[in-house]
């Protein structure tokens, strides 16, 4: 899948957070916007990666539980309010994503010497 190119920002995550989202540990994310920044099955650039997008559903502020901010890799709903809310949005959203590392470049094997081509008979 190709990222646009007003898609390679789609989400940023606390310098805190990337290690764990590279790890596969943090798939989770609660955002606080005036409308949803990215979309279900799209991917986005994070790092040398990227997340791709496996749902967006909105939530109220009531919803945010210490075990969904945990899971976030946050200390605590406070903990994540904190770094959620930062702007003018008042539109909460629950985004579950996963993490797909770059691919792999094949390692070139030696190629055999050319061989002549035998004459024509």
């Amino acid at each position: 899948m190709e990222i646009a190119e007003k898609e390679r920002c789609g989400m940023v995550f606390a310098k805190r957070l990337r290690a764990g989202v590279m790890r596969g540990e943090i798939t989770t994310s609660v955002r606080i916007w005036t409308s949803p920044h990215v979309k279900e099955g799209n991917r986005y650039r994070m790092g040398e990666g990227e997340i791709e997008i496996e749902s967006i559903t909105p939530i109220g502020m009531p919803d945010i539980t210490p075990e969904m901010a945990r899971e976030s890799g946050f200390l605590g709903v406070l903990d994540l309010l904190k770094v959620a809310k930062h702007g003018k949005g008042d539109r909460v959203y629950l985004i579950r994503f996963h993490y797909l590392p770059p691919h792999r470049k094949r390692v070139n094997q030696p190629k055999s010497p050319k061989q002549p081509l035998p004459p024509d008979l």
